[in-house]
């Protein structure tokens, strides 16, 4: 299995190649930008998997996941993040992903995420997906009803 890792975070990037590659029959490729990801898709496709990280230089949200998704041989996309809401997640999945991996997934897991959405299948942890929304941060949004704040949410 074949697995390009694009994060700009060296210690990140440097420990999933060591990790994937550890546990046999995973080949791995790592870049540092969204550009080096898109040169090596097109040298080097077909990627059983491609992980991007949502907040790496050169990722322009999904307009980018798409992109990725266009390119090559059609490989599988899915986004890797420290950051990003289970909303991006959601869209993300629907803009076709194989998946969204929060960075918080314990080393195993990864290891069957990988596995899992390079086999076709599309993955996002339940408990990431089901977990409740954070609280507003404002003190005047606690003042606003459900209905409100899903409106407030809507405009952004």
């Amino acid at each position: 299995m074949r697995v390009l890792i694009a994060d700009d975070h060296d210690l990140l990037r440097d420990t999933l190649v060591m990790y994937l590659e550890g546990q046999g029959g995973i080949e791995t490729m790592a870049v540092g930008t969204f550009d080096e990801a898109c040169a090596r898709i097109e040298a080097d496709a077909p990627y059983d998997l491609v992980l991007l990280d949502y907040n790496m230089p050169g990722m322009q949200g999904l307009d980018s996941l798409r992109a990725a998704l266009a390119m090559g041989a059609g490989q599988r996309v899915a986004l890797i993040s420290g950051e990003a809401s289970r909303q991006i997640a959601e869209d993300a999945l629907e803009a076709g992903a194989a998946g969204f991996v929060p960075k918080s997934l314990p080393a195993k897991s990864l290891v069957n995420a990988v596995r899992f959405m390079a086999m076709g299948e599309q993955y996002a942890p339940i408990d990431f997906m089901t977990a409740p929304e954070d609280t507003p941060a404002n003190p005047l949004a606690e003042k606003l009803t459900p209905r409100e704040l899903q409106v407030l949410k809507g405009l952004t």
